[in-house]
């Protein structure tokens, strides 16, 4: 089954200018295998791609029958997916973090507010369904993931709200949450309210954030010597914990500067490169505005073996 058409690789030429030379490549969300197929027809020798969504591995193994590609269904923060990418031994890992077009478009995944659409949400079937996970969490913690998550400045009260309606009738369609995010930010509300709201939900429904917390260390130790992690994402939240990541990793000495030399021993694993995170143009972004909001960030790991 081919991909749709509507189907564009984010950053593709950004991306595959951090891998130039890169031979075994990790695409650790592999989804249709827009990303892979450019590695491997820019010269990598073997691509390993990971993804937990059956339906997506289907379409990128049916897209690179017959080339150098290994595939594992897993999470790619699974002790799996992290196995099998420590023993690929790679030069360059993607993360391209989010849903991808076709999970957004295809009603019955659940990831938009369209009229009548179930509450899904899953990225893969190993975790619980929106519907699942918003008729189970505590109020407590469904007030942090809007908050937090979605930015919402009335996390309280929506999740209040939603708790109220659940002990009545279960939410069970975009509709019923629709309803809930309405009658709290009232009848202004709009798509760019239920997107934060519904985008907050589905980060928590996959711990995607999380997920990523525990990812990247370990890809970033499977990498050899002088090899790049690349790591695209959508949420502010998301990219903060990337940016993080990548700074302290790029910090050497911690000595206090009171010491006449270094008795700490620290130093970097390698460097941020770029050091800011790189956009897409206008241009990508007219084609494919789903892009608007992607940021993609680098770290390169030091070329020494230690």
């Amino acid at each position: 089954m081919p991909p749709p058409p509507s189907h564009v690789p984010v950053l593709l030429p950004e991306v595959l200018a951090l891998a130039a030379g890169a031979r075994r490549v990790v695409d650790a969300t592999l989804g249709h295998g827009g990303h892979a197929e450019a590695f491997l027809d820019a010269g990598a020798e073997a691509v390993l791609g990971i993804d937990r969504d059956p339906e997506a591995l289907a379409i990128a193994s049916a897209r690179l029958a017959g080339r150098a590609l290994e595939v594992v269904q897993a999470p790619y923060a699974s002790a799996e997916a992290l196995a099998a990418v420590a023993a690929f031994g790679p030069d360059f890992i993607l993360l391209d973090l989010g849903v991808s077009s076709r999970q957004l478009d295809d009603a019955g995944r659940g990831f938009t507010f369209r009229e009548g659409a179930a509450l899904d949400m899953r990225m893969g079937p190993d975790a619980p369904t929106a519907e699942e996970w918003l008729g189970e969490v505590e109020q407590g913690e469904l007030t942090r993931v809007l908050r937090d998550y979605g930015d919402e400045r009335r996390a309280g009260r929506l999740a209040a709200e939603i708790l109220r309606r659940r002990a009545t009738r279960p939410l069970r369609t975009s509709d019923d949450l629709v309803g809930a995010i309405r009658a709290v930010l009232g009848p202004r509300s709009g798509p760019g309210d239920f997107a934060r709201i519904f985008q907050a939900v589905r980060i928590a429904v996959n711990d995607e954030l999380g997920g990523l917390e525990l990812a990247l260390p370990a890809m970033r130790d499977a990498l050899a010597p002088g090899g790049s992690l690349a790591v695209i994402s959508y949420h502010s939240g998301e990219d903060r914990l990337v940016k993080h990541a990548f700074r302290d990793w790029s910090i050497g000495c911690t000595c206090p500067p009171s010491l006449p030399q270094c008795v700490c021993g620290r130093l970097p694993l390698g460097e941020a490169a770029p050091r800011r995170p790189i956009v897409a143009s206008e241009a990508e972004v007219a084609v494919n505005p789903r892009a608007r909001s992607a940021r993609l960030r680098c770290f390169r790991r030091a070329h020494r073996t230690d």
